[in-house]
């Protein structure tokens, strides 16, 4: 049997920048980062490369334990997931993932061709059937959650260390997010974020991958497209979609 893997074998270890540099090269790091964590990526001898994610505030903290929760519930082939948890000297932790090259697809989707964006929110709304599935929401689905590979003409969905189970009644008075993906009821407090506030998020995922400008003046779609995103994202929950199964069956038939 070949030896355990050594980022997804050791549980705990004092540091964690001198414990991944006797394992393999940090090639590159992430440090200013809103979240609150610090994030690298580690090449072992071999050439395999590895994206480890280490809570660095307790508000970080509480957000990679959900995570770690979400990615226990949800597996699919868009996701990438967390596959080890370790524990740092001082009691936070850190996650490791597999690393895949790519970019935010947001701005670079308007030099796609439209069958290569298509294919990208198609590929976001599988995944979110199987979120629905395991019965969690979205919460800050956002630009930097969409990991495209340019070269192999794929999409990943990173970062959604936010999700959680749903229906919930919210108790802050926003949830985190970028306001261009989020719905009336995420900025309310006292307010039930269930599955059509899901479905919101990813209609507006399809409106900005599909448009042209930032200002939403140049869409690339097909007026039955624009059609199902506008009832998706009308500002009465009850209005829209019932589910993201509903949603991307509607999706799908207009495309």
């Amino acid at each position: 049997m070949p030896d355990p893997h050594p980022l997804l074998a050791v549980d705990a270890i004092p540091a964690t920048v001198p414990y991944l540099r006797t394992v393999g090269e940090l090639f590159r790091a992430f440090r200013d980062q809103d979240s609150g964590c610090v994030s690298y990526g580690v090449q072992l001898p071999d050439g395999e490369r590895w994206f480890v994610k280490e809570a660095t505030t307790p508000a970080a903290q509480k957000s990679l334990d959900r995570a770690w929760t979400f990615h226990r519930a949800v597996r699919h082939p868009a996701i990438v997931p967390q596959l080890h948890r370790i524990t740092v000297a001082d009691d936070h932790t850190a996650t490791v993932m597999p690393w895949h090259p790519g970019e935010s697809l947001y701005g670079p989707a308007r030099a796609l061709p439209l069958t290569s964006v298509l294919r990208a929110v198609d590929r976001v709304l599988d995944a979110h059937l199987a979120v629905e599935a395991a019965g969690m929401v979205a919460v800050d689905l956002y630009d930097g959650a969409f990991l495209h590979d340019f070269g192999a003409d794929v999409l990943r969905l990173i970062d959604l260390d936010e999700y959680r189970p749903g229906p919930f009644v919210l108790q802050e008075d926003r949830l985190p997010g970028s306001a261009r993906f989020m719905a009336p009821e995420e900025w309310r407090r006292g307010a039930r974020i269930d599955i059509r506030t899901t479905v919101y998020a990813l209609a507006r995922t399809a409106r900005l991958l599909l448009d042209a400008r930032d200002r939403e003046r140049a869409w690339r779609g097909t007026p039955a497209q624009l059609a199902v995103l506008e009832r998706a994202t009308r500002p009465d929950p009850a209005e829209r979609f019932a589910g993201v199964r509903e949603f991307t069956n509607a999706w799908r038939a207009a495309t």
